[in-house]
């Protein structure tokens, strides 16, 4: 398994990538509200993407992905496809995904959101997958076994009552969408693959409030829980650092309330 090791002046671009696409998450969260469609969020943050930001929606044509954004309602888990015709509701819990392309790096990142108020179960669910994100992202330091992360994350999940999807994991990001390594959310073989400075990945836990089970839709990316429980999705892209890891998505909001911060140092 060939890792890449990205050299500091690849981590400056890729670090100017991931903060365009941190700022297309924070852009987009007041028009989220009960009424609008998921193809109008999705042509939102196409605009700002090309208008604004001048840079490449990454999932726009990605093996025939035919919109800028996933968004992934209640019981999809991911790689929802954006729609005129699926409108939003009040108690609504939803992921959107964005992921850009700068001078050639990728910036890659997701966050859940909540049309107005939703029930109690919903709403744990959604800081669950949040909190497992950062337990992962907190385990991130050189010398461990890439495993160590999906053990930490999937204690944490199971012991919160949920489960974690098995099928999806996080992905080696750079001048790539996808690499090695592959950054599974459950303990399980890794090939004895260790964590080193340089290495850039996503963390992006994807928990259901039933079991864990999926089925993937006829149209070939939707992807849902087989027993029709609600899902919920957070994502970050890191850098591993010489004694833990640098978050490259992370968000203003999430610095301020203290939980995570951009540079974690972990050893």
């Amino acid at each position: 398994m060939s890792i890449p090791l990205r050299k500091e002046e690849e981590i400056i671009k890729l670090r100017e990538a991931c903060k365009l696409a941190a700022d297309v998450l924070v852009m987009i969260e007041p028009y989220v509200k009960a009424g609008v469609s998921t193809g109008e969020l999705d042509r939102i943050c196409h605009d700002y993407m090309v208008k604004v930001q001048k840079v490449i929606p990454a999932c726009l044509n990605y093996h025939g992905f035919p919109k800028s954004t996933c968004i992934s309602i209640n019981e999809v888990v991911c790689h929802g496809i954006p729609s005129e015709d699926k409108l939003l509701k009040e108690g609504d819990i939803l992921n959107i995904d964005v992921t850009v392309i700068k001078d050639g790096y990728y910036g890659d990142n997701s966050k859940m959101y909540i049309v107005g108020d939703t029930n109690i179960r919903s709403r744990k669910l959604c800081e669950a997958a949040q909190e497992a994100l950062y337990i992962g992202l907190r385990a991130v330091k050189p010398g461990i076994r890439l495993n160590e992360i999906g053990k930490v994350v999937q204690k944490y999940t199971e012991a919160q009552g949920f489960s974690v999807v098995r099928e999806y994991c996080g992905h080696g990001i750079g001048t790539e969408f996808h690499c090695e390594p592959q950054v599974l959310h459950y303990y399980a073989d890794d090939g004895g693959v260790i964590l080193k400075p340089g290495m850039v990945f996503t963390i992006e836990p994807m928990i259901n409030a039933g079991r864990k089970e999926v089925r993937l839709m006829g149209d070939g990316w939707t992807v849902k829980t087989k027993d029709r429980s609600h899902s919920a999705q957070y994502e970050h892209q890191l850098v591993v650092t010489e004694n833990g890891c640098e978050v490259m998505t992370i968000r203003e909001e999430e610095e301020k309330a203290g939980r995570i911060s951009r540079i974690m140092v972990n050893v």
